[in-house]
């Protein structure tokens, strides 16, 4: 390298540890390395590392990058995944003692033993960003002191991020915390969402009595960071939500909206591999005999039932789902993680196997990207995760959403309400209602949402196409990094 020759940039890219925020961040990293030579440093826990090592083709997909690496940290909780508010405080604040020494040799260590051009050649080059999950302050810390320009990645919708930036106005208002126990009250300090937001529509983390309370102060304090950041990456797209994202562009001008991520990657991939399929990011083993299932139904005629990676069930509420299916008398391909609820029995467990029998198909994991696309399916029953909310309107599916934790519950309110997607099957999910919206859903208004959702899909697929909205906008960031 000729001396004085600019260096490639090099990007560390740090999510938080649960499947939602990996997967899409893992989907970045790869966009990043396939659309230049930009340097990425990988930073996962551990426990998810390898098992994303035993599931899927990570060393493969990402091996062939000679500028991306991956960094491990041991949190020293286990091979779980967070499961509740009180499991991302424990996550969040392991985090605090294991990443810091990680992130400043990273961003010491590494500038000061290759900060000059001859010895980057065949090696790392120093950092010059950091792309952190927008929920990680002690990322946002450690960049600041050392000098590293960092940009928020804020994995959930536009519209969850806007109701958190907006509770400094709620509570000044005397909308938080909660008083009386009426949550079909409206919300009128969220600009923007004030003819349709009422409280149970707030994310899950503004249920609480004391606002004092630490998840709730930590949630403040994550979402006002991000005025200290470089911009604001959000996998979405300009055509879904952008009457909010003029709201938060008042405060936070330089917005990056490049989703539906999965789609932008697969575009991409296509484009340069011939075809090369999009590999995938789960955490458990794939049971791919659905797929085979699902050859052997009618057009739009299976609902496909997930609860994500992280919300877990009672026996209740299962059993309750079961028979709510059961008796809709609709075709289902229902995903029930081994670890989704952890009081089941023999007697669920033979009734399950009887549901199957009926008109369902039970597997722990499935391949959910394909399934959404297969033409056999009709709806999709889901907790409203964001990552699943984009990939099933990517492919027209109408919803039925049950929002459990965090983001969920304003996701889904704008699912049912504002796009007209699905149904807002919310704080209740009892067999007769249940049964009534899969009839819904699936016959009664089948037409009306599949055509809602077909012309979404039509914005979602123009906006990763080339010269749209989210192409130039990775383009945009791509630049912006190199000019740093």
């Amino acid at each position: 390298m000729e001396q004085g020759a600019r260096q490639p940039p090099h990007v560390v890219i740090f999510p938080f540890p649960a499947l939602g925020h990996v997967h899409p961040m893992l989907n970045l990293a790869e966009l990043l390395s396939l659309s230049s030579n930009i340097h990425v440093t990988f930073i996962n826990a551990l426990s998810i590392h390898n098992r994303l090592l035993r599931c899927t083709d990570l060393q493969s997909r990402f091996g062939r990058f000679p500028g991306f690496r991956f960094k491990t940290i041991n949190l020293g909780l286990g091979d779980g995944l967070p499961h509740s508010s009180d499991d991302i405080m424990a996550v969040l604040k392991s985090l605090r003692t294991t990443a810091k020494p990680l992130l400043k040799e990273l961003f010491l260590l590494d500038n000061c033993e290759l900060g000059t051009t001859d010895k980057i050649i065949g090696q790392v080059p120093p950092v010059t960003c950091l792309i952190s999950d927008g929920i990680l302050i002690i990322a946002l810390e450690v960049a600041e002191e050392c000098g590293i320009p960092t940009f928020h990645f804020r994995t959930s919708s536009a519209s969850s991020f806007w109701a958190y930036y907006c509770i400094p106005q709620l509570i000044h208002a005397g909308e938080l915390p909660f008083s009386g126990n009426d949550l079909d009250t409206p919300i009128a300090n969220v600009k923007g969402m004030e003819s349709f937001l009422r409280r149970r529509d707030l994310p899950s983390f503004c249920r609480v009595d004391n606002l004092g309370e630490g998840a709730f102060q930590c949630v403040m304090s994550v979402t006002l960071s991000t005025l200290r950041t470089k911009g604001l990456i959000f996998n979405t797209f300009e055509g879904l939500e952008g009457p909010i994202l003029d709201q938060i562009r008042v405060d936070i001008p330089n917005l990056y909206t490049i989703g539906p991520l999965h789609a932008h990657l697969k575009n991409k991939l296509a484009s340069e591999s011939k075809g090369k399929s999009i590999s995938s990011n789960g955490l458990w083993e794939e049971d791919r005999s659905c797929l085979k299932w699902l050859d052997e139904q009618p057009s739009r005629s299976v609902l496909y039932v997930s609860f994500g990676s992280v919300i877990t069930l009672t026996k209740h509420e299962l059993t309750e789902f079961w028979h709510g299916l059961v008796n809709s008398g609709q075709q289902f391909l229902w995903v029930i993680r081994h670890d989704v609820i952890k009081d089941k029995d023999d007697v669920l467990e033979v009734e399950l196997k009887e549901g199957r029998k009926e008109n369902g198909y039970i597997v722990s994991w499935a391949p959910q990207e394909e399934v959404l696309a297969h033409p056999s399916i009709g709806g999709f029953l889901t907790h409203s995760g964001w990552n699943s909310t984009l990939e099933s309107l990517y492919e027209a599916v109408p919803m039925i959403c049950w929002p459990q934790l965090a983001d969920q519950q304003v996701n889904s309110r704008f699912v049912g309400e504002v796009w007209k997607l699905g149904l807002d099957l919310k704080d209740t999910c009892g067999r007769v209602i249940i049964e009534k919206m899969v009839s819904e859903l699936m016959e009664a208004r089948r037409n009306e949402f599949l055509q809602r959702a077909n012309e979404m899909t039509k914005l979602a697929r123009a906006s990763v196409s080339e010269g749209g909205s989210s192409t130039r906008n990775l383009d945009r960031l791509i630049q912006d990094i190199y000019s740093i």
